[in-house]
């Protein structure tokens, strides 16, 4: 019947088959009125679907809380030129001072159009970089915008009779409404979103005029070179227009991605609640719309064949740098991560320390007992020169040792192969001796058991290396500069041939290796750019920040382009070659120094693909992609047949054939028996989370001796009546649930730190055996263990649902035995979909102040005083087993202490938190009982007494001073 519809020449066959036969037109006038009846439905169908998208609208909030629509916005090209949308008197204005620009370089002498029109393109230049900057600035930190507004009362309505100019009120009603048609009422949008709107209009101004001015530029400056050919023409225009069809790709693109709102700063005035998605262009290149985004000027700059046009072209793109970081980055670091809260207290300043850590990729030193450094005293850069620092003594001297020889000696062919020879040597030492060490180290920890023979620490081998590799890196790099100098010709005629050219290119080709390495820096930090997981184990995950959002190596590509930028400046074969090897020397070490330990290190958290191969994938018709797919699927099989032929033949020739199937056996046990795939569970509907809940009890700690005044105590550190819990180290905790009748079987809760999981509907790190089911039975382990009541009803009080209850406990190896702030997690299902969490609670090991409790640390009074806070303590951690755990002072621990480490890691943990000292696991097992350890740490405090970093001689030490300042 559809076809019927549509098709006309099968509307006039049914029209004469109804002639001919009667019944069959009586039988097809009822077809047709269900057809219609379908027809109607499907059209109120789609109405309805059209209603429901028109529903969904973007939501602004102001500062204040303010809630609006966003009314949708066009972009100024589509406002100003097309013809069917609303225009206004600041749409006429700003086509009229366009047309000003055209009428001037239509009727201006030639002579005076150039210089007028850079003067006129630098004007709106500076009107857009510094003019918008400032106004930018001072609203980011200020508001002022919106001060001023409010202050001249531009949007106050005059029926109230506060606003003193009425006709520029009417006038900015008349302009922003005649833009906005639909979804905008000028009196009921807030006053920042109208300052917004005005401010765009300005905007346009300037943004038109700036691009209009240079492409005029463009014209009055461009001519034909002398004794250009066709080809060169030809390819001269071709890449000139492929860069200004590129660049204007990326700027449509750049709009559809951030809309209006953020391509006029929108988020400067008001934000919107949307999450946008970063694709497209946005993985091509850092900053888009003002990196790749000025393509079009050095297309442009090609086409009209002038330096003038390329030296201004860069002027400007270097001063839409400057706007970026001046005006822009500030802005998007308060806004969009903002700093962390002030330290108030120890452990958040330790939590802090760890969180520093894990930022900076640096392991954290505490509870180790190796040296693993912070990075305080960095070696990069040139505000951390120090010459107090041997590295940094004996980089200068040697370069500046360096320069003068290259100064002083001639330019003779000798000299030249002599630095070119120099500077070879150099690179090979980087690339492939530095290479030799790190592949010893990663396999063998050569570099680091070489410091240990001599009983060193692993942190000064660390140091050591990271001399070594800074002194490498900075001579290597000096070397090739002083061979670049020797082999330089300064030109005789700067306009002659190509010689301007190569050197704008080759500057800007340093530039870009220059900003490459500062960005690897800034993303990896010192620990990442000396390479510290080679010396210490990093169990972070990976992040792609920076430029490694866009490539994975970005060394293979522009790591080296300053190297060929100093070959195309000297124009020296020798410099070429130099170059040549430089870029095959790193990327020999990209593939067999850092590829192989990467993988080693990070395995299967690697990632596949960089943000610019996935667009490119992407962007690739669907016959390419396949080939392409396949071809990898190739490559990936061979590689993986000769990895494993290789480490097979490896394991045979250095241990035989007999361990071949319990090294496969131990590959496999590597990996869980299970997979679990991340997907919203079917039978998830129906459930309502706030039918479900958890509940805490266990034994509270007390007798937290702290020294208090009252405001930064325990009791002082919430305003409300219920306070977070604190449970002791090691005691057990029970836990009530709530939850559906009808609730799944296989729900079961799990124990985590509060910090380990960012998402609150589903839980994102696996629990480690912390966990108990709700039900019995429903797990082929011992885990139902913990379980003590399941499914009890609960009486019903204004709900209709039916619930039940159940309890269950956590305590031994379900529990963390470590200090912390904690919750507990109750799953559906089986899965990680999160129904209801705990009230965060604290695990406390309170410190054992004997100067506080006023007990002599040295007498047997002190002993016994230790004796009676240490038992509690030990008790927890042996789990309270009878058959381990002593009931007093004098009985000896169970067996399962010497035989299980875990017992005695839990108590010099303990003993570590509350009194301070550090002992082995070991001397637990040689005590082996709580009377003579509590002896052994009164002698230890003791010992340590006249070392106290507390008091000395009853005085505060300056350090104390000055913390307590």
């Amino acid at each position: 019947m559809s076809s019927s519809a549509a098709d006309p020449s099968a509307v006039r066959l049914n029209s004469d088959v109804r002639q001919r036969h009667p019944t069959a037109s009586a039988t097809s006038e009822k077809v047709e009125d269900t057809s219609q009846q379908q027809k109607q439905q499907q059209q109120q169908q789609s109405e309805a679907n059209a209603a429901t998208s028109r529903v969904k609208k973007t939501y602004g909030k102001t500062p204040d809380g303010t809630v609006f629509v966003v009314p949708t916005t066009h972009d100024m090209v589509t406002q100003l030129l097309d013809p069917r949308e609303p225009k206004n008197l600041s749409d006429v204005a700003v086509l009229a001072i366009i047309a000003l620009h055209f009428l001037a370089a239509y009727y201006l002498p030639w002579g005076v159009k150039r210089p007028l029109f850079a003067a006129i393109f630098m004007f709106w230049r500076l009107a857009y970089n510094v003019g918008i900057g400032y106004l930018l600035t001072i609203q980011s930190k200020y508001k002022l915008l919106v001060t001023w507004a409010k202050r001249w009362k531009l949007f106050e309505n005059p029926a109230t009779g506060k606003n003193p100019r009425p006709w520029l009120y009417n006038l900015l009603k008349k302009e922003l409404e005649t833009k906005i048609p639909q979804d905008y009422k000028f009196e009921e949008a807030p006053i920042e979103y109208n300052t917004w709107l005005t401010f765009r209009r300005v905007v346009d101004l300037i943004l038109m005029c700036d691009f209009i001015s240079y492409c005029l530029f463009a014209i009055v400056c461009a001519h034909k070179p002398d004794g250009e050919g066709l080809f060169m023409c030809f390819a001269r225009w071709a890449a000139g227009i492929t860069l200004v069809g590129f660049n204007l790709w990326v700027k449509l693109d750049a709009h559809r991605v951030v809309k209006d709102y953020a391509w006029y700063w929108g988020d400067f005035f008001y934000l919107i609640e949307q999450e946008l998605t970063f694709d497209g262009v946005f993985e091509l290149a850092p900053h888009p719309m003002y990196s790749i985004g000025y393509a079009g000027y050095y297309g442009i700059s090609m086409m009209a064949a002038s330096y003038d046009v390329l030296f201004i072209s860069i002027i400007a793109h270097a001063a839409q740098f400057a706007f970026l970081v001046i005006v822009e980055n500030p802005h998007i670091e308060k806004t969009y991560n903002p700093p962390q809260p002030r330290v108030r207290c120890e452990s958040e300043a330790g939590s802090q320390l760890q969180e520093f850590a894990s930022e900076h990729s640096v392991p954290s030193t505490t509870g180790r007992h190796d040296n693993t450094p912070l990075p305080v005293h960095n070696l990069i850069g040139l505000k951390n020169l120090d010459f107090f620092r041997i590295t940094d003594v004996a980089i200068v001297l040697l370069c500046a040792y360096l320069a003068v020889v290259t100064m002083v000696t001639p330019s003779t062919r000798f000299y030249q192969a002599l630095f070119v020879l120099h500077a070879l040597a150099w690179r090979l030492w980087y690339s492939f001796g530095l290479g030799v060490i790190l592949t010893m180290q990663s396999e063998e920890k050569m570099f680091t058991r070489h410091f240990l023979k001599y009983g060193e620490s692993v942190g000064e081998a660390w140091r050591q290396w990271k001399g070594i590799y800074h002194l490498s890196n900075c001579l290597c790099h000096a070397s090739f500069i002083a061979a670049c100098y020797k082999m330089y010709e300064f030109p005789a005629d700067w306009t002659h041939g190509w010689a301007l050219l190569k050197h704008v290119v080759g500057l800007s080709l340093i530039a870009l290796q220059v900003w490459t390495a500062t960005s690897i820096y800034e993303s990896l930090g010192e620990f990442g750019w000396f390479y510290g997981d080679f010396f210490f184990d990093s169990k972070r995950q990976l992040t792609y920040t920076s430029i490694y959002r866009f490539l994975n190596n970005p060394e293979r590509v522009f790591g080296t382009a300053g190297l060929w930028g100093a070959a195309l400046i000297t124009w020296s074969r020798a410099i070429f070659l130099m170059a040549l090897a430089g870029h095959f020397l790193t990327l020999a070490f990209l593939a067999y120094v850092e590829k192989p330990h990467m993988q080693k290190v990070y395995g299967r958290n690697l990632r596949d693909d960089a943000g610019v191969t996935k667009f490119i994938k992407r962007s690739l018709p669907p016959p390419v992609t396949e080939w392409q797919q396949s071809i990898d699927k190739v490559l990936d099989e061979t590689k993986h047949f000769i990895d494993e032929f290789v480490d097979a033949a490896r394991s045979r020739l250095a241990t035989g054939s007999s361990t071949i199937v319990k090294d496969t056996s131990a590959l496999f046990n590597k990996y869980p028996a299970r997979l679990t795939l991340s997907k919203i569970s079917a039978d998830l509907a129906g459930y309502d989370p706030k039918h479900y809940g958890l509940s805490l009890a266990g034994t509270r700690v007390v007798g937290m001796n702290e020294k208090a005044t009252g405001k930064e105590s325990p009791n002082a550190r919430v305003l409300k009546d219920v306070k977070t819990q604190a449970f002791e180290y090691g005691a057990p905790i029970r836990v009530k649930w709530t939850a559906p009748a009808n609730h799944s079987k296989k729900d079961w809760v799990g124990l985590y730190m509060v910090t380990d999981n960012r998402s609150r509907e589903v839980t994102e790190v696996p629990s480690l055996g912390r966990w108990v089911p709700t039900n019995p039975g429903e797990y082929d382990t011992t885990i139902d263990q913990g379980i003590l009541v399941w499914d009890q009803p609960v009486e019903k009080k204004s709900e209709d649902t039916d619930l039940v209850e159940g309890e269950m406990i956590f305590e031994g190896d379900k529990l963390w035995w470590t200090q912390g702030v904690f919750e507990f997690r109750y799953h559906h299902g089986g899965g990680h979909h999160v129904m209801s969490i705990s009230e965060p609670f604290e695990i406390q090991i309170p410190k054992f102040d004997d100067e506080h409790m006023g007990v002599d640390i040295s007498g047997e009074v002190g002993e016994r005083a230790v004796e009676a806070a240490l038992l509690p303590v030990i008790r927890n951690c042996l789990d309270r087993d009878p058959d381990i755990a002593p009931s007093n002072a004098e009985e000896r621990f169970g067996g399962h202490v010497e035989r299980d480490g875990k017992y005695a890691r839990r108590v010099v943990y303990a003993i570590r938190h509350m009194f301070g000292i550090d002992f082995a696991p070991a001397v637990v097992l040689a005590d082996g009982n709580v009377r003579r350890l509590a002896w052994r740490i009164c002698h230890a405090k003791e010992v340590l007494a006249p070392f106290s970093m507390s008091h000395t001689n009853g005085r505060t030490t300056p350090v104390d001073s000055k913390f307590a300042e």
